[in-house]
């Protein structure tokens, strides 16, 4: 039994139908990458705080999210390549949270047919207590639904036999 379901299909819209999944596994990754840069650019330079890999990857962490606690890299090397994942860690993340955020809040203008498809799924319902004008509107809305779908997968079939 599913005691919350508006919270599980939140959370479901979420993950399949904005790019968060997408952008956390892509900053894991690069975060992964540039803790490995930096920790090859500062192993065996004297006076480095960062001696292992682990310590690399909290300074990916600390350094990005503005925490204010990472120590500051020795070598020029490791200086290039702590900047720039602290420019585009930072662009990532919180580019991550307004994508979501967006995507989730825009997702119901980008999908009016399924919209059209619940308003015919309730008439069809009450079908008889449709006057005839209703009924005619109705027979309307499920033609242009119909010639509407059937130009998507045109569109659909024209595009994979371009490639």
């Amino acid at each position: 039994m599913n005691r919350h379901p508006r919270f599980t299909r939140f959370v479901h819209d979420v993950v399949i139908q904005t790019p968060l999944l997408r952008m956390i596994l892509l900053l894991v990754v690069l975060w992964l990458a540039f803790s490995a840069g930096l920790y090859a650019a500062e192993r065996g330079v004297a006076g480095t705080a960062i001696t292992s890999y682990g310590r690399a990857l909290y300074w990916g962490i600390a350094a990005f999210s503005t925490a204010g606690i990472a120590e500051v890299p020795v070598s020029g090397a490791a200086r290039v390549v702590g900047g720039i994942w602290i420019v585009v860690g930072s662009m990532l993340f919180f580019g991550t949270l307004v994508a979501t955020v967006t995507a989730y809040f825009m997702r119901p203008l980008q999908r009016p047919a399924r919209q059209i498809v619940e308003t015919i799924e309730y008439n069809l319902e009450r079908l008889d207590e449709l006057s005839i004008g209703e009924l005619d509107l109705l027979k309307d809305t499920v033609d242009a639904l119909i010639v509407h779908m059937e130009s998507l997968k045109a569109k659909q079939q024209r595009r994979k036999a371009e490639v």
